[in-house]
């Protein structure tokens, strides 16, 4: 069987020290608008009333094994797997952002 060979850390991107602080700046900037800020807030309320919901009807373990596997999509508002809830559901982020 053929497999890549998939390191994370060798997959980030190489930047000089400048770009890296630069993009750093970038980030959280982006990170801390008011939109993403009230993401966050949501997703942190979901994600403890989830928990606390399947605490209730399964095991501590699989409550919290079930929210390491899954993300909040705040655009369908729904509990997606963490592989569908990036890129679209296979649209891609190309055009994300744009109009």
């Amino acid at each position: 069987m053929f497999s890549l060979p998939c390191n994370i850390h060798t997959m980030a991107q190489k930047l000089s020290a400048t770009a890296k602080t630069a993009k750093a700046v970038r980030d959280k900037k982006a990170a801390m608008t008011g939109d993403r800020k009230d993401k966050k807030a949501e997703n942190q309320r979901l994600r403890r009333a989830k928990l606390e919901g399947l605490t209730k009807k399964y095991s501590a373990s699989y409550a919290r094994r079930w929210l390491k596997l899954h993300d909040y999509d705040h655009k369908c508002r729904c509990w997606k797997s963490i592989k569908a809830n990036r890129g679209n559901d296979g649209e891609g982020t190309k055009l994300e952002g744009k109009k």
